[in-house]
């Protein structure tokens, strides 16, 4: 029986986790939906949650990633900037091409696994 691994990438910035898969989900949900709460909602996460995670990328990039104005009667929202569609482009490429440098250590590993 063939096990399948997964390659997950994590990019840290001192002792943060500055961008990783669930940030990259995070900012295309932002992207799709033009808000932290309807991204929050759509990934099952607190808003709290949303917003947290958001404020570390926005910490740890020179640049913030998203931009967002306060709710109420007029509604808000949340997009991103140029920096978080970069970020975000470059992290999807990054993955993927990791995941094709490794294929043939994780299919290695896979057959040791149990």
């Amino acid at each position: 029986m063939a096990v399948e691994l997964n390659l997950k990438l994590r990019v840290l910035h001192n002792d943060e986790v500055a961008f990783g898969p669930g940030k990259a989900d995070l900012l295309a949900a932002i992207a799709d939906t033009g808000s932290i709460s309807g991204a929050a909602r759509r990934m099952k996460m607190s808003y709290r949650r949303a917003w947290l995670l958001v404020d570390v990328m926005n910490r740890c990039f020179r640049q913030p990633l998203v931009l967002s104005a306060a709710g109420g009667s007029h509604g808000g929202g949340a997009q991103l900037t140029d920096t978080g569609l970069a970020v975000l482009a470059q992290f999807r490429q990054m993955e993927t091409a990791a995941q094709q440098a490794a294929q043939a250590h994780l299919d290695g590993l896979s057959g040791l696994l149990r």
